[in-house]
C-alpha cells in the first residue's frame, strides 16, 4: 500500500513539474481539498463522453461523444475502408515544435508602490476615462436639443466620471443586483461611498453616459457606440501582457447571479431581457489572463460575413481566425472546444506557426477529413486509459477511453508520448500525452472562471453596447489583478481579489482612507 501511495505521489510531481508555469489555482491537483471529483487529473464523470460537451459544462466534465452516435456517420467523416486512402495511418511518428522563444508576463515592471488604480489604467487611462466626459457630454447636449433643456444637468468632469465607473463596479464587490441599492437603507447601502455624489447626480449621468455620442458615416454596424473602448482596450491588453506558449480559445463564464435567479418571481425573469451578443476570448492557461477578446452579435450584421453562420462550426472557426491573428509565426499552442475543433482549421494554422490541441464531438465538431473508424464507439466497453491513435502527416486523431469515449485532434503533441490522469482514489489512468496537457490546462481555465466570473459588474443595462462595456471592464478589472499579483506590489500588501476591487472603488472615488473594508 505505502509503494502504491509512493508511485501515485511520484506521478504526482511527476505531472505537476509539466505544468509548474501554471498560476491560476494552487488547488489544481487537489492537494487542499477533499473532493477532487471535478478535476480531470483526477476523475471524469461517469456519464461523461465526447459528444455530449457543451460550452456550459466546460473543460472539468470533458462531455465528449454519445452511444447513439454508434450506428451513424458524422457529417464529413470518412468511412474506414477510405481512411488509408486518405492518409490516415495506425504507424506513429514523433513530431516536433520549434521552440517558443517568447518569455511570458507584464512587459513593464509596476513599483512597489503602485495602486490597484495604477493597475487598472494600464487598460483604462485617463485619456479613456476623458473621452467618456467628452462624448457623454455631447450627447447630453445633443439630447436636450431634441427634447428640451434638462435644468438639472451641468457638465460631468473627469473626477466624476471616474467616481460613476467606481459607483457601477462596486456591484462588483458587494454583488447586488442594482446600484442604485447604495443610496438606499437595504442591506446593500453603502454610507461609505453614498456620500460622494448624490443619487440624482448619479442618475443624471447615468443617463446621459456614452463612450460614441454620434453615429460616424463608417459606424454603421451594430457595436459603433463601444468600438473605439474596445478597440483601446484590446491594443492595451497585448501591449501590456505576454501570454505563455498555451492559450485557449473560448467562451468565458458570463452566466446570470444564481441567487438572483433562483429569487426573482416569474415576472422579473421574463422581463429580463437575453444577451444578443456572445463574447469569445483568447486566454493564457498559465496566467488567466484574457489576451483578446471578440464579441459577435447574435443579430444583425457583423464582419467577415458572420451574420450568416448562425450557429454552425463555420462561425466558430472564423471568430478562432480573429481572435488568433497576432499569434503568426510565434508557435503557440491553443486549445479548442468541439465546435472549433476541425482538420481543415488546426492545418490552416499549422501554415501559419499555430500549433492546435482541441476536443472533437460527432455532434458539434466538423468532422471532414476524419477517418469514421475512430469516431464510432464500440458496441463494448474498453478498459480505462485504453487508446487508440492515428495519423496523418503531423496531426493525431486521438481515441482515449474512461467511462466513455473521449476524441481529440491535435498537432501539438508527440502520440508516441504517454500521460497520465491522477484519480485519488482508483491511482492512476494512462492517457496520451495530449489528453494529460488538455485536462491540465482546461482545468486551470474553468477554475478562473469558477474564482473571476463572481466579481463581474452585476449591473445589467438594457441596451447592448453598454452590456459589453460593463463585461469588458470587468475582464479589465481582472486582467489588472493578474498583473498585480505578478508584480512588486502583491508581496507589500497582499490583496485578496476582493479587497483589490474594494480598492480600486475607493481610489475611483478619491476616497481618503483606500484601504479596503472587511
Amino acid at each position: 500500500m505505502a509503494e502504491c501511495g509512493r508511485k501515485a505521489l511520484s506521478l504526482l510531481e511527476a505531472a505537476r513539474s509539466r505544468y509548474e508555469s501554471l498560476q491560476i489555482s494552487d488547488d489544481v491537483f487537489g492537494e487542499s481539498g477533499d473532493d477532487s471529483s471535478e478535476n480531470p487529473f483526477y476523475s471524469t464523470s461517469g456519464d461523461s463522453n465526447s459528444d455530449n460537451y457543451t460550452a456550459e459544462t466546460s473543460a472539468e466534465d470533458i462531455r465528449l461523444g454519445d452511444t447513439a452516435s454508434q450506428n451513424c456517420y458524422p457529417t464529413g467523416s470518412v468511412p474506414s475502408r477510405r481512411a488509408e486512402e486518405e492518409g490516415w495511418t495506425d504507424a506513429l511518428q514523433d513530431i516536433s515544435l520549434p521552440s517558443y522563444a517568447d518569455t511570458h508576463g507584464p512587459t513593464q515592471k509596476m513599483p512597489a508602490t503602485a495602486t490597484a488604480i495604477d493597475f487598472f489604467q494600464l487598460f483604462v487611462p485617463d485619456n479613456a476615462i476623458q473621452n467618456m466626459v467628452t462624448q457623454t457630454n455631447m450627447y447630453a447636449k445633443k439630447y436636450q436639443e431634441r427634447f428640451g433643456t434638462d435644468e438639472g444637468w451641468t457638465n460631468v468632469t473627469p473626477a466624476e466620471m471616474k467616481a460613476f465607473l467606481g459607483f457601477v463596479m462596486s456591484t462588483s464587490v458587494h454583488r447586488c443586483e442594482s446600484v442604485l441599492s447604495i443610496w438606499s437603507s437595504g442591506f446593500f447601502s453603502n454610507r461609505s461611498i453614498a456620500l460622494k455624489m448624490s443619487q440624482s447626480r448619479f442618475e443624471k449621468i447615468l443617463k446621459y453616459f456614452h463612450i460614441v455620442a454620434f453615429r460616424s458615416s463608417h459606424g454603421s454596424q451594430g457595436l459603433y457606440k463601444i468600438q473605439p473602448f474596445l478597440d483601446s482596450l484590446q491594443q492595451s491588453f497585448s501591449c501590456s501582457f505576454l501570454p505563455s506558449q498555451t492559450q485557449v480559445l473560448h467562451e468565458p463564464l458570463i452566466d446570470e447571479d444564481p441567487v438572483f435567479v433562483t429569487t426573482c418571481t416569474e415576472r422579473e425573469l421574463r422581463k429580463r431581457k437575453k444577451r444578443k451578443f456572445s463574447l469569445w476570448v483568447r486566454q493564457c492557461t498559465s496566467t488567466g489572463f484574457i489576451c483578446q477578446i471578440y464579441v459577435h452579435l447574435k443579430e444583425g450584421p457583423g464582419p467577415d460575413g458572420l451574420d450568416t453562420l448562425k450557429n454552425k462550426p463555420q462561425l466558430h472557426s472564423l471568430v478562432a481566425k480573429q481572435l488568433c491573428q497576432t499569434l503568426v509565426d510565434r508557435n503557440a499552442i491553443i486549445f479548442t472546444g468541439p465546435s472549433i475543433t476541425s482538420v481543415n482549421l488546426f492545418q490552416e494554422f499549422e501554415k501559419q506557426g499555430i500549433y492546435s490541441c482541441g476536443l472533437l464531438s460527432t455532434r458539434k465538431s466538423d468532422c471532414t477529413g476524419l477517418p469514421q473508424s475512430m469516431l464510432v464507439n464500440s458496441d463494448t466497453p474498453q478498459p480505462r486509459g485504453q487508446s487508440h491513435v492515428m495519423m496523418r502527416g503531423n496531426m493525431s486523431l486521438i481515441s482515449w477511453y474512461n467511462k466513455g469515449n473521449f476524441r481529440f485532434l491535435t498537432n501539438a503533441y508527440t502520440p508516441t508520448k504517454q500521460g497520465v490522469i491522477i484519480k485519488r482514489k482508483s491511482g492512476e489512468i494512462p492517457c496520451p500525452l495530449a489528453v494529460e496537457a488538455f485536462a491540465a490546462h482546461l482545468s486551470y481555465i474553468c477554475k478562473y472562471d469558477d474564482k473571476y466570473s463572481k466579481y463581474f459588474i452585476f449591473h445589467k443595462p438594457n441596451k447592448t453596447w453598454q452590456q459589453v462595456f460593463w463585461l469588458t471592464i470587468s475582464i479589465a478589472i481582472n486582467n489588472a489583478y493578474i498583473v498585480y499579483k505578478m508584480s512588486d506590489a502583491y508581496h507589500i500588501k497582499r490583496y485578496s481579489r476582493a479587497q483589490f476591487g474594494e480598492r480600486l472603488v475607493r481610489e475611483l472615488l478619491d476616497l481618503d482612507d483606500c484601504s479596503p473594508t472587511q
